[in-house]
C-alpha cells in the first residue's frame, strides 16, 4: 500500500479558492520524452489555461509545477486521475517493467452510434450536446444532422469512449440521462448502439480535399500580418543559443499568448524527440508569453545548423498558425474548414469541435452537417473538420466574421 500511496502523490493539486486565482499542479515522477506535452494536453482537455510553469529533470526523475486558471470542465479529482495516467509509474524505477514508449500510442476504441430525434432545431443545440459528450469523455468522430419534412431533427454522432465503458448498460443510461437533462422537452428519443465495421469506416469522414483548399490552408508561408488581420505588435521571436551550457541548447520564445500555447510548444518538441531538462514560462504584459527551455537530443545539444533551422522554422509555424480556419464553397453550400496538426503519436488537439460549435452558437449560425477526418498533407497528418453551414445562416453572416469568430474562440482571444 505504501508504494501505491506514493504513486498517488505523483500529482498534487492545490485548488484556488476563487476561479480567477491560480491553481498549482505539482508533478513528481519518473521522466519520459514528451511528458510535458502529455500533461499540457490533459490540462487543455479540461478547459484550463497555463499561466506559469517550471520544470526540471536529471534525465530519470522530473519535477514540474504548473499554475493554471479556470475551473475544470470536470472534477479536480478526475483531472488528477488523468494526469497520473500519463505519468510513468514509480514501479518503473523499482525494477518492475511498467512504462514502455509503445504504451504512449493512443488506445483504439470501438465506435458507437448515438442517435436522437428532437422535436425541432434550435441554435446552440449541437454545442449543448457536444459539451455533454466532452464532459462524459466521449470523443466525437463524425456528426450528421438531418431535418425531416415535419420539422423534426435527427442527429447522428459517431463516438468513442475514453473510458471504454459505452458497451455497458450503466454507461449508456448515464449518457442518455445527461442528454435528456440538457435538451429537455426537445428530445423525443435517444439510442446508443455499437457501430458495425462499415458504419465505423464511414465515421472517419471524406478523404478528399480540393487542391485549392490544400494550397490555401496548409501553406507553409509566414505572412506579415497576424492571424487576426491586424499588424502583429509583438513579433514572434525564437532564439537558439549553445553558448550558455556545455551540454544543453537554450531555446527562448517570445510570442503572443493563445489557448494551448505551451501544449503547442511541447507537442513540437515531442515530435522531434527532444528532451527538456529545465524550462520555465510565464505570461508577460500585453498578452505575450515568454518561454525558456534547456534541451537535448540523445543527451547532446543541437549543433547541426540544419537541425537548428528546421526546429526554429517548425516552432515558428506552430506558434503562428497552430490551427487553420477557412470558409469555402462546397457546391451551392458554404463550408467551414478547421484543421489542426496531429501528434506523431496519433492524438489530435483537444476540444476543437467544442470550441467550433460554441463560436457558431455565439454567431447565431446553425450547423447542417459535420465530417471529421485525417488527411496527409505535405508529409504531415492533419485532423480536418468540415462543417456545412445552414443555408439561411450562410447568407446572413459574412464569411470573414465566421472565420474570425471561430479562430478567436479556438485561440482564446475573445
Amino acid at each position: 500500500m505504501g508504494i501505491l500511496h506514493a504513486y498517488e502523490d505523483a500529482v498534487q493539486i492545490s485548488e484556488s479558492e476563487k476561479a480567477k486565482d491560480t491553481t498549482e499542479i505539482t508533478v513528481s515522477c519518473p521522466d519520459k520524452t514528451g511528458l510535458g506535452c502529455d500533461l499540457c494536453r490533459v490540462i487543455l482537455l479540461f478547459g484550463l489555461s497555463i499561466t506559469r510553469g517550471d520544470m526540471s529533470t536529471d534525465g530519470k526523475w522530473c519535477y514540474i509545477v504548473l499554475w493554471v486558471v479556470g475551473k475544470p470542465t470536470r472534477s479536480w479529482s478526475l483531472l488528477k486521475k488523468r494526469l497520473l495516467e500519463v505519468c510513468p509509474s514509480y514501479f518503473s524505477m523499482s525494477g518492475i517493467e511498467y512504462y514502455r514508449p509503445e504504451m504512449d500510442q493512443p488506445q483504439l476504441h470501438d465506435v458507437f452510434l448515438l442517435k436522437f430525434w428532437c422535436s425541432c432545431d434550435r441554435k446552440g443545440l449541437l454545442h449543448d450536446v457536444t459539451r455533454v459528450l466532452c464532459e462524459l469523455e466521449l470523443t466525437i468522430k463524425r456528426v450528421k444532422v438531418s431535418t425531416a419534412p415535419d420539422g423534426r431533427v435527427m442527429d447522428l454522432f459517431f463516438v468513442t469512449d475514453s473510458r471504454a465503458l459505452l458497451h455497458t448498460q450503466q454507461r449508456r443510461e448515464e449518457t442518455i440521462c445527461r442528454l435528456r437533462d440538457v435538451l429537455g422537452d426537445f428530445i423525443l428519443s435517444c439510442e446508443i448502439e455499437m457501430a458495425g465495421p462499415e458504419v465505423a469506416a464511414c465515421s472517419q469522414g471524406s478523404l478528399f480535399l480540393p487542391s485549392a483548399v490544400i494550397e490555401d490552408m496548409f501553406s507553409l508561408e509566414l505572412v506579415s500580418e497576424s492571424p487576426t488581420g491586424s499588424l502583429f505588435s509583438n513579433p514572434l521571436s525564437i532564439i537558439m543559443d549553445n553558448s550558455l551550457s556545455r551540454s544543453h541548447t537554450l531555446v527562448q520564445v517570445l510570442c503572443q499568448d493563445h489557448k494551448g500555447l505551451i501544449y503547442d510548444i511541447m507537442r513540437t518538441l515531442k515530435d522531434y524527440n527532444i528532451q527538456v531538462s529545465y524550462g520555465r514560462f510565464c505570461e508577460k504584459a500585453k498578452g505575450n508569453c515568454e518561454v525558456e527551455l534547456f534541451m537535448q537530443v540523445d543527451g547532446n545539444k543541437i549543433v547541426d545548423p540544419n537541425k537548428k533551422n528546421a526546429l526554429c522554422s517548425r516552432l515558428r509555424m506552430e506558434l503562428w498558425r497552430p490551427l487553420r480556419v477557412a470558409v469555402v464553397n462546397r457546391g451551392p453550400d458554404t463550408e467551414l474548414l478547421v484543421a489542426n496538426p496531429v501528434e506523431f503519436s496519433g492524438r489530435g488537439r483537444p476540444l476543437v469541435f467544442h470550441d467550433i460549435t460554441l463560436a457558431l452558437e455565439t454567431l447565431n449560425t446553425r450547423i447542417f452537417s459535420v465530417e471529421i477526418g485525417r488527411h496527409m498533407v505535405r508529409n504531415r497528418e492533419w485532423e480536418v473538420y468540415r462543417i456545412l453551414i445552414d443555408e439561411a445562416d450562410s447568407l446572413c453572416v459574412p464569411r470573414k466574421k465566421i472565420v474570425e469568430g471561430v479562430r478567436n474562440k479556438l485561440m482564446g482571444w475573445e
